[in-house]
């Protein structure tokens, strides 16, 4: 059986009972001068994100869509040696030659030549000017050895086209930082945005430095402007300044507001853009608004009811209408009719902890925080309190 490894990445993994108890990130290789790399076995990613190694002699089965293993799964983190290679990782974009032709590497094949040996067999590529894909034999290709300054990036790009934002945030954190650096510069905007969020600090600072001024801009510009500010407070204020400069105005507007509170209280916190609609609004409306698809579920789960300006700094806030009140309520209600008024709104001042506490306190998924004229400026989510209340580097914890 012929395995093209690109496509492996986020496939769940079973144990012997038929558990799911984690999804592949990638495979580990030996490379062999003269023969074929022999594969070691899968790095697979179990709860709460934490690599973990599955010997290849421990896989029963590979199919669409699974991953099946016998015996017990190693629960120590995962550390790749200096003879191993990631597959995925560092094989996929290399720069080879077949022949005397240079060629780009966008997939491998594996096979199983023997009962639980498993060895790199096929090498699919395809010449930079042409694209004309093919696949060769391991043995045609010369240059994986290479050490290559710019590997690019489109077959490992493609591997993560699937994977959620969280899960390519935790694959780059591995990948050693040069690779990381080709992957982040070749993710488009709008996706390079969404994997910053998920990002530790460290790693958003350092991919961030790496983009330039302009493109940086552009990246904060497709964050959520709350993450725009977390990501803009690790950076010197002088850095910070520069980029704020160079995004559009009405993109920096809610960044700026949003970095004059302090970095610990509801407004430092807070989204600015929850969905909010005025009171002549219908229940109609309200739910074709919560229904967009980039809206996470506790920004969709209520909607804000405010008059005229609906933006934050919004008009007077009235109050807000719960995901379930609205699918009980006919279409052509109002808004104003379907608000909960046992909810009051919170203060941008509020620490963390009475911000925690209130969310408890009334079962809510997020909290509507009105500055002193009564204008709602912005939402916390209870997503951004946990950002917030978590160890800063858990992101990178694996082994806990």
């Amino acid at each position: 059986m012929r395995i093209f490894v690109a496509r492996l990445p986020g496939t769940p993994v079973f144990d012997p009972a038929g558990d799911q108890i984690g999804r592949v990130r990638d495979l580990v290789a030996g490379l062999r001068p003269g023969r074929r790399p022999n594969i070691h076995g899968l790095v697979v990613e179990v709860q709460p994100r934490r690599r973990v190694f599955l010997p290849i002699t421990r896989v029963r089965r590979i199919e669409a869509g699974a991953v099946v293993f016998s015996g017990r799964l190693n629960m120590r983190r995962f550390e790749q040696r200096a003879s191993e290679t990631l597959v995925v990782g560092q094989l996929l974009d290399l720069s080879v030659r077949v022949g005397g032709e240079q060629v780009t590497v966008y997939d491998v094949a594996m096979e199983e030549v023997k009962p639980s040996t498993w060895e790199i067999t096929k090498v699919a590529v395809y010449r930079r000017r042409r694209r004309d894909p093919r696949v060769v034999d391991w043995n045609e290709v010369t240059g994986f050895d290479t050490l290559q300054q710019d590997q690019g990036a489109a077959g490992l790009i493609a591997a993560f086209a699937s994977m959620r934002a969280a899960d390519v945030a935790s694959a780059l954190h591995h990948l050693p930082p040069k690779r990381r650096t080709e992957i982040a510069r070749a993710l488009d905007d709008d996706r390079l945005a969404d994997v910053l969020e998920e990002m530790p600090p460290d790693d958003q600072v350092g991919v961030l430095g790496m983009l330039g001024p302009e493109r940086a801009a552009r990246v904060l510009e497709e964050m959520g402007p709350d993450d725009a500010a977390d990501l803009l407070h690790e950076l010197p204020d002088e850095q910070a300044s520069e980029l704020l400069a160079l995004m559009e105005p009405g993109e920096a507007a809610p960044v700026r507001r949003l970095l004059t509170y302090p970095e610990n209280s509801a407004g430092g916190v807070m989204t600015s853009e929850p969905v909010i609609l005025p009171p002549s609004s219908t229940v109609a409306e309200a739910l074709a608004h919560i229904r967009q698809q980039d809206l996470s579920p506790a920004v969709a789960a209520q909607v804000f009811v405010s008059r005229p300006p609906t933006e934050t700094p919004t008009g007077t806030y009235l109050g807000v209408a719960h995901f379930q009140r609205l699918l009980r309520e006919p279409p052509s209600t109002l808004l104003g009719a379907a608000l909960d008024p046992s909810i009051d709104p919170i203060k941008p001042e509020f620490t963390l902890i009475e911000v925690t506490s209130y969310l408890a306190n009334y079962n809510l998924v997020a909290a509507p925080v009105v500055d002193e004229l009564g204008r709602l400026v912005g939402a916390v989510t209870v997503d951004d309190v946990l950002d917030h209340l978590l160890p800063e580097d858990w992101r990178e914890r694996d082994d806990t």
